[in-house]
């Protein structure tokens, strides 16, 4: 999945060794998720309804 120019953020509570996080990229129909740590690798999205039932439920 290409989509160019996303606003990747890390939430807060990353470590300030940046090791085992997931980088996120809100837009109007979806939630883009990759792993910080090789940002190259493809992404994934979710709707952001199923978004917000993964985080209330983590």
């Amino acid at each position: 999945m290409s989509t160019p120019e996303l606003d990747w953020f890390k939430s807060s509570y990353s470590s300030a060794q940046n090791d085992d996080c997931v980088e996120v990229a809100v837009t109007e129909v979806a939630v883009h998720v990759r792993d910080s740590k090789d940002v190259s690798r493809p992404h994934f999205a979710v709707t952001p309804d199923s978004w917000a039932r993964f985080v209330r439920f983590v």
